[in-house]
């Protein structure tokens, strides 16, 4: 039985060592689990990780939404634990917890007091092979996920665009369906649905366990041997074979009304590698890229031009995901000033991206930008919880803790060339898919106007 612990600690009482974050040591458990250990001994709290190599981009066809599902469920009981009580335990100890699920992975988390990490990995493994689930706490879970995506997704405007989106840049990889599932879907999943992915996906060599705070790594491995060594492994564990993207051949374009849109604005897409083990540059340019082109809402090119300059624009940006198992996206969004059309806006776009891309970039915007990005790294350092979990994103997103230690050094080595070559790449030999978010009446006047965009797409109306 698990311990009912509830002595809440004072942190006050314990030592403080000086060090900031930085010792990091890597081992496996036999069976099979990978655990990580980053040391801060400058408090006596520790966080508490367990990430699993699964997330929506595994789920089965016709089962979206049931990673996060599952996500839900595993705060239920357990052969050990009352539903609910594993929160509660956590609380009882002065510490929080919590739980996350994107397309690559899910992850659940514990901070508390040092010397409570043995409670946490015994709780957490118990969880991790015995958790009990039924038909009650699947109709009412499934309640719950249905009216979080009602919250977040259908009462959102930008939410829904996003996923149409995302659902016409990937034609044939799982990247093209929203984290929480497609409504319909959810409404079908099951106790058998949910119990088959645990079953598969919740096991010890599917799981990074990460451990950052004040601990050494030998107290680590001894807790971890004991609480996560006995458990058995999934046999069925493979490495990730996902559907790959077909060769994008040609733009495409997204038009999606609606009456709640307060701020229209044009969004492009296009599809962009991800970071590589062992072979960053790539990604790191992009990266780059992004934030010199939007990064700053005073110094970035777009923003600069478009919103300083001459005050077109209520917010220009760019944004790239470095960090996904399979490519992702590079993005692009103008949100034009009132009186300034969806159309007007993209033609803004494609004219200042032309010019940076004839003009290139200014290199003191260039040292500044890189300059930015070093001091964020070493202040990321007293973010214990923030350094756990950037080596948990990269470690379930295909990367190593030698390509998270050597992130740094490969963006300052990046060249304006560089960045220039991945410019070329996304933002011209790439075909795109270019959308407009609005309200019904101003693409009524689009079309009307024979704008460009109406011989190219059906606009969708969400539900009031």
């Amino acid at each position: 039985m698990l311990r009912r612990a509830i002595v809440c600690l004072a942190l006050m009482s314990a030592p403080m060592a000086v060090s900031a974050a930085g010792d990091v040591t890597e081992f496996q458990l036999d069976n099979g689990m990978d655990v990580v250990v980053i040391e801060d001994h400058r408090s006596p709290a520790v966080v508490h990780m367990v990430w699993y190599r699964v997330g929506a981009a595994d789920e089965p066809a016709g089962h979206s939404g049931i990673a996060h599902f599952l996500e839900h469920l595993m705060f239920k009981g357990t052969d050990d634990l009352g539903d609910g009580e594993f929160s509660d335990i956590v609380e009882a100890n002065g510490g929080s917890d919590n739980a996350f699920t994107s397309w690559d992975y899910t992850g659940y988390f514990q901070r508390v007091a040092a010397d409570r990490l043995g409670l946490m990995m015994e709780m957490e493994a118990d969880r991790m092979r015995d958790l009990i689930i039924t038909e009650d706490q699947v109709r009412t879970e499934r309640s719950v996920i249905l009216e979080e995506r009602a919250q977040r997704l259908d009462t959102s405007p930008g939410g829904l665009f996003n996923e149409q989106m995302r659902a016409a840049l990937f034609m044939n990889h799982p990247y093209d369906t929203t984290i929480i599932g497609w409504r319909h879907e959810m409404e079908q999943l099951s106790l058998q649905d949910a119990r088959a992915f645990y079953d598969l996906y919740y096991a010890p060599n599917n799981a990074i366990l990460i451990v950052a705070g004040d601990v050494q790594p030998d107290e680590v491995r001894a807790l971890a041997q004991e609480h996560y060594g006995p458990l058995a492994p999934s046999e069925g564990i493979v490495t990730r074979e996902r559907p790959a993207e077909p060769p994008h051949t040609t733009d495409r374009r997204v038009v999606f009304t609606d009456a709640r849109v307060a701020n229209p604005y044009v969004s492009r897409m296009v599809l962009a590698p991800a970071r590589e083990p062992g072979d960053q540059a790539g990604a790191a340019a992009l990266m780059l890229l992004a934030q010199i082109l939007g990064g700053s809402n005073v110094t970035a090119v777009l923003s600069r031009q478009l919103q300083v300059e001459e005050g077109r624009s209520l917010f220009a940006g760019a944004f790239y995901n470095d960090t996904s198992y399979d490519p992702d996206s590079f993005t692009l969004i103008n949100m034009p000033v009132p009186g300034v059309s969806l159309a007007e806006a993209e033609a803004d776009l494609d004219r200042v991206i032309a010019t940076f891309l004839e003009t290139g970039i200014d290199p003191a915007q260039f040292d500044r930008v890189k300059f930015q990005l070093a001091a964020a790294q070493i202040y990321a350092q007293d973010d214990v919880q923030g350094l756990a979990r950037e080596y948990g994103v990269a470690l379930t997103s295909g990367l190593s803790v030698a390509d998270v230690q050597a992130w740094p050094d490969i963006i300052a080595a990046t060249t304006i060339e560089d960045v220039m070559t991945a410019a070329r790449r996304v933002l011209v030999d790439t075909p795109s898919v270019t959308g407009y978010l609005s309200q019904p009446a101003e693409i009524a006047a689009v079309v009307e106007a024979d704008a460009p965009i109406a011989d190219a797409t059906t606009p969708e109306e969400a539900t009031q």
